[in-house]
């Protein structure tokens, strides 16, 4: 009588339907978490980023900002031959497939010409070696000036005709001039007899000496 009632009970539309509607609840959960986990992560959702060089800082921006990826500028660099606020370099690089929310580092052209500082070089260098390390950063070299002393020391730097110290700021677009030495420090003019009287008088008394020398 007992498992008769019992069988009775399980097989009551209302317990089925709890059983029913708790699986519906969590075959539920799990698609939804499914669907959640599959959003926060962006799976399968990839952009190739486009090649952002030479582009305007503000069109570049614009353009990921559209595809849910974000720039930021973590360095400036110089390039004469290319516009001011262009970009440089990006990183990842063009081409290249990333998920959204993807930050692109880029590197962009500076405004003005960078200002260098003048090296400590004068009096403390030989030409060649002054010519390489202004050359090394970026700097741009007329034909040296020669003034007397050592040969090859450099004794000055000068820009537009301006005498430059050591510290000084200078656009690397500016060429600078190296003052060196043309090697005439130093050297001793010949001893020259100011006219033939005194060079008569010296062998006179060459002679007289020579004389006496040989009468004793």
């Amino acid at each position: 009588m007992y498992a008769k009632d019992f069988f009775k009970k399980l097989a009551a539309p209302l317990i089925w339907g709890n059983l029913l509607a708790m699986v519906l609840v969590v075959v539920a959960l799990c698609i939804g978490v499914w669907f959640w986990l599959d959003s926060y992560t962006k799976n399968g959702e990839e952009i190739v980023l486009p090649d952002l060089t030479g582009m305007n800082y503000e069109a570049a921006a614009e353009r990921l900002r559209q595809d849910g990826i974000g720039i930021a500028i973590v360095d400036s660099g110089y390039n004469k031959s290319m516009p001011a606020g262009c970009i440089l370099i990006q990183q990842p690089e063009g081409g290249l497939k990333v998920k959204q929310d993807r930050t692109v580092y880029i590197t962009i052209n500076a405004l003005h010409s960078p200002r260098l500082l003048i090296p400590d070089l004068i009096d403390n260098s030989s030409y060649r070696e002054a010519k390489a390390r202004l050359q090394a950063v970026g700097f741009r070299l007329l034909d040296p000036l020669h003034v007397d002393g050592e040969k090859d020391w450099v004794y000055g730097i000068k820009c537009d005709g301006r005498s430059l110290a050591v510290g000084d700021l200078v656009s690397i677009e500016s060429p600078l001039t190296l003052v060196i030495g043309n090697g005439l420090l130093g050297d001793e003019p010949e001893e020259e007899y100011d006219n033939d009287s005194t060079m008569a008088n010296d062998i006179d008394d060459f002679l007289e000496i020579n004389d006496a020398s040989l009468n004793d």
